[in-house]
């Protein structure tokens, strides 16, 4: 028999503090979870005392951590910002990955701002050579998104960067709903891809916006069966979209719990 599917979430879009993160888990009947944001706070931005109370509580629980969801190469850091800040960023990341007993940090590749493609191609990958490189001295993967960056949509681009930096601190990680966000076929880029893919984010949207999981045109049903024929054993983490807008730093909607729970059942029902 298989073992039965990991079921996580990045809980920071079900509240912003970490009992109401938990009460999501608790809701879904969930021990593992994905940490980005606890009380509005990276994780990489949290004092060590803050964070260490974060760990314990978590370990009381008995709820596991699957990844830490960086900033490293994303939406907020385009190409132009000071590599020092990624540098940093992940050395405390990699500390606490350890501390918290997960090999999995969560990276971009780096949005253009407004550089030529060749030295934005050429920049990129070596920012994330330096950055796998020092990862693997830590002991923990960086798992590139098919999100913000130069090889965040097209599945050559993702494979080239593999091909260039040639670690095996850097996977994939694939998400279900980008491609749809984005403008172009998730499921097309999963089949170039889903041999090195290491985790899952779930989400689905339409013309219009995110949806439920299943309920969308990101053929999440058809991209959970492409993996499993590929292989893939690792965990399946919703990150629904639905009661904050991406990218923005504003209020999670009244319903917020409500809605990452309907999330978090329509993925469970798609992938057990």
């Amino acid at each position: 028999m298989p073992a039965d599917p990991v079921l996580a979430g990045i809980t920071d879009e079900a509240a912003a503090d970490l009992s109401g993160q938990l009460s999501a888990l608790d809701a879904l009947g969930w021990k593992t979870i994905e940490l980005r944001s606890v009380d509005k706070e990276a994780i990489a931005d949290l004092t060590d005392e803050r964070f260490d109370t974060i760990a314990a509580t978590l370990s009381d629980k008995g709820v596991r951590v699957v990844c830490l969801a960086s900033r490293i190469g994303s939406w907020s850091r385009p190409i132009s910002t000071d590599f020092r800040h990624d540098l940093a960023e992940l050395d405390v990341l990699a500390r606490r990955a350890r501390a918290i007993g997960t090999r999995y940090l969560r990276i971009m590749s780096y949005p253009h701002d407004g550089l030529s493609e060749p030295r934005w191609r050429a920049e990129v990958i070596a920012r994330i050579a330096a950055l796998a490189e020092r990862a693997e001295r830590h002991g923990v993967t960086l798992l590139h998104e098919n999100c913000s960056g130069w090889a965040g949509t097209k599945a050559e681009r993702m494979l080239e960067l593999l091909d260039e930096v040639a670690s095996p601190a850097l996977k994939f990680l694939f998400d279900t709903g980008n491609g749809v966000a984005h403008g172009y076929d998730g499921f097309d880029l999963l089949a170039d891809i889903a041999s090195h893919v290491e985790h899952v984010h779930v989400k689905d949207a339409d013309e219009r916006g995110f949806t439920l999981p299943g309920q969308g045109a990101a053929r999440v049903a058809d991209c959970v069966k492409l993996l499993r024929a590929n292989g893939y054993q690792g965990a399946w983490s919703v990150e629904p979209h639905l009661a904050i807008k991406p990218h923005e730093k504003g209020v999670l909607a009244p319903n917020a719990m409500s809605t990452f729970v309907a999330a978090g059942r329509a993925m469970a029902g798609l992938v057990q």
